[in-house]
């Protein structure tokens, strides 16, 4: 019976031996080069995703920045165009390319951040600096131009194309 007891003893430690060599192993080694095509790889299936929204929604005359962001100024008006530094007040709506409302202003309020001084999505913080005063666009902003590949932890999921559709309608300088 100690004979019995001592070999499974001897099978528990081994077995835990081997358990314990398994998650030691060293981590996956992760190359620049591998960033690099992962990046490629969703930067792709964004385009794709994108033009596939587009293709529904005919009327939207959009312009691509080198940057990747897509913008359409569908009501223009003469006003100024805010500057680095300047605060603007927005209102807006932002949704997935499913169409799922993720954030807005309530009627009649506004919010308001700095031009390149605030942590606004940096596509939206481009496509404002295009803007006249008074203005209405809609934005396509890629993954990279907006909450990237962690999301807001919130409304807005990791790796998301967002669709703003934003009016200026104040600078203050």
């Amino acid at each position: 019976m100690k004979l019995l007891c001592f070999n499974i003893s001897l099978l528990f430690i081994l077995l835990a031996c081997q358990q314990e060599q398994k998650n030691t192993a060293e981590p996956q080694k992760w190359s620049k080069e591998q960033s690099t095509e992962l990046s490629q790889s969703i930067a792709k299936e964004e385009e794709i995703a994108i033009k596939l929204y587009l293709k529904n929604r005919p009327d939207w005359e959009m312009t691509k920045t080198d940057s990747g962001l897509r913008y359409w100024i569908y009501e223009e008006t003469d006003g100024e165009i805010p500057q680095d530094g300047d605060v603007v007040k927005v209102a807006f709506e932002i949704r997935l390319l499913n169409d799922s409302l993720c954030y807005q202003t309530e009627k009649g309020e506004t919010s308001k951040f700095m031009v390149n001084k605030s942590d606004v999505e940096s596509g939206v913080m481009e496509g404002v600096k295009l803007m006249p005063e008074g203005s209405s666009a809609k934005f396509i902003l890629p993954s990279h131009l907006g909450h990237g590949l962690l999301g807001d932890f919130d409304k807005i999921p990791p790796l998301e194309v967002l669709v703003f559709d934003l009016t200026l309608k104040a600078i203050q300088r």
